[in-house]
């Protein structure tokens, strides 16, 4: 298996809706919206980014950066899945070259922080939820 090269391409967060979600994760977080593609049947491919995430531009075509693919709950088991896709866990880690910019920037737009910044051996971390509970962190690791 000679040079094998392989990457996460899209992780599926599952939500209650795509507009809202969208909303939230643009607006809040200031992702980049990447693709929004109507697939037909009320099901649409929705994929964002943190800015500037590997390297991309917004739109960019970029093979190996990780987007979050929006997923529309559709099923009672899938519903019962939206902001608890980890049994509570941490799900999520939004990595940061600048902890308190991003921290405060997302404090003064109304993100949910269920703890107060703590600064680790490893770096400075804090969990925070998005508009569904899912349960992230937001982390600038030490150099």
């Amino acid at each position: 298996m000679a040079n094998v090269q392989q990457h996460i391409g899209s992780i599926a967060l599952v939500v209650k809706d795509y507009d809202e979600a969208i909303k939230f994760y643009t607006q809040k977080l200031n992702f980049e919206l990447v693709e929004d593609t109507d697939l037909g049947d009320g099901k649409r491919w929705v994929l964002i980014s943190p800015p500037n995430s590997n390297g991309a531009s917004s739109k960019g075509t970029n093979s190996s950066r990780t987007s979050l693919l929006l997923a529309k709950a559709t099923t009672p088991e899938q519903i019962s899945a939206i902001g608890n896709q980890t049994g509570g866990r941490v799900f999520l880690f939004l990595h940061t070259n600048d902890f308190w910019r991003d921290y405060n920037l997302m404090l003064s737009k109304g993100v949910t922080f269920n703890e107060e910044p703590r600064v680790e051996p490893y770096g400075t971390v804090v969990v925070f939820e998005d508009l569904y509970g899912t349960k992230w962190d937001l982390l600038q690791l030490n150099n």
